[in-house]
């Protein structure tokens, strides 16, 4: 045989070999993920809108509990408990201030929130009404939160205004948060809510 047959050869049957081995990955990752759909589909039937609803506790600017359900406000970041701000170069408890905002929004009428996901401590992330009032959309206008994967064109139309936080200057609650060792958030957008989807389906969240 040839030197030029037995390369020609060696040649087919390695092409061969990586044929076969390309065909078996293919199908390998085929069957994954087949089974990775099934397994998402069986978990999105036991996902869940829940709809807490009932008197409210205005935990801060953000954050609400109802019957023992901590709801965390879905796209808006209002300002920490104790962060304070800026207004005419004077500080003020803007932290304070804006759990008093959403606490004036509710007044004495029941609040009936929806949500599905979970942030990374279990809170839901909840759109809210009290009555006919959005409360997540009305602090935005209002100013005293800021767009957290939602609500840009109300952040926008609220610092034009000057309303809330945006009479005087403040640090965004997030980069505040980072600053000062507090707890870490992720916003509500699309890639901020990877871990509140997952742990949505996966039952992972903590409680």
């Amino acid at each position: 045989m040839s030197r030029f047959l037995r390369a020609t050869l060696g040649g087919v049957r390695r092409s061969t070999s990586r044929g076969l081995f390309r065909r078996a990955f293919d199908l390998f990752l085929a069957v994954v993920i087949l089974g990775l759909l099934a397994l998402l589909a069986a978990r999105l039937d036991r996902v869940e809108t829940l709809r807490p609803a009932g008197v409210a506790i205005v935990n801060d600017g953000d954050t609400i509990t109802i019957a023992g359900e901590k709801i965390r406000l879905r796209g808006i970041d209002a300002p920490e408990y104790s962060q304070t701000c800026l207004r005419a170069g004077i500080k003020y408890a803007c932290g304070r201030e804006a759990r008093e905002a959403l606490r004036k929004l509710i007044g004495a009428k029941p609040v009936a929130c929806a949500g599905w996901q979970r942030d990374r401590y279990g809170r839901l992330l909840g759109d809210c009404k009290a009555g006919s009032t959005d409360l997540n959309r009305s602090l935005v206008e209002q100013g005293w939160a800021v767009a957290f994967g939602g609500f840009e064109a109300e952040e926008l139309a609220a610092q034009r205004a000057g309303r809330g936080l945006w009479a005087g200057e403040f640090e965004r609650p997030r980069q505040w948060r980072e600053t000062h060792g507090s707890m870490v958030e992720d916003d509500h957008g699309r890639l901020g809510t990877l871990w509140g989807w997952i742990t949505g389906i996966f039952g992972l969240g903590g409680a």
